[in-house]
């Protein structure tokens, strides 16, 4: 199955803490069409407590089969690149997943143990992403399945509603009702 892997670099944003019980809120905040030399775990910026954090590269797998995700997300209207992320500190933080395919992730959104955002998908992404989707996709053609019409006069081997006695697993291992 052909596949075309990009090499995307993740930023992310630790929040303050809302209550001096609570601990910070790290959620991502963009991809960058390129990986940087900037080594993971790098922070790159601190305004009004807001902090900003270079998290690591991590590629993005775009597979023929996914082509039609793919152009779904591309003509939603916000193409997006899903980001999930393991972890509350940046410095510690793993790049879990990044993906174009909206339905993957969906998937991943469900796993309690990520924090997965969608973040807006760079021009450039966008472009690779969609040649790659044109070059792959195929209309699957509809169709819709019959159903074969019962025929009561037939004499098919059908199994019968109830079992007789002699047809039941404990009858046939010689461990029946009587022994």
């Amino acid at each position: 199955m052909p596949k075309e892997i990009l090499r995307l670099g993740v930023l992310a944003q630790l929040r303050p803490p809302v209550t001096r019980w609570s601990t910070g809120e790290l959620r991502a905040l963009m991809v960058l069409p390129s990986e940087p030399a900037t080594p993971p775990g790098t922070r790159l910026s601190d305004e009004a407590g807001i902090e900003t954090w270079y998290l690591g590269g991590r590629d993005l797998v775009l597979w023929s089969g996914d082509a039609s995700h793919h152009r779904d997300n591309l003509t939603s209207g916000r193409p997006s690149v899903w980001v999930a992320l393991r972890g509350t500190h940046p410095s510690h933080a793993e790049v879990v997943a990044v993906t174009a395919d909206p339905y993957e992730g969906e998937g991943l959104a469900s796993d309690p143990d990520l924090i997965v955002d969608a973040v807006p998908m760079p021009d450039a992404i966008a472009r690779a992403v969609a040649a790659f989707a044109d070059a792959h996709f195929f209309e699957m053609p509809f169709k819709k399945r019959q159903r074969q019409p019962a025929d009561p006069n037939a004499m098919t081997s059908r199994a019968p509603r109830i079992l007789q006695h002699s047809d039941k697993w404990e009858t046939r291992k010689g461990r029946g009702p009587e022994g």
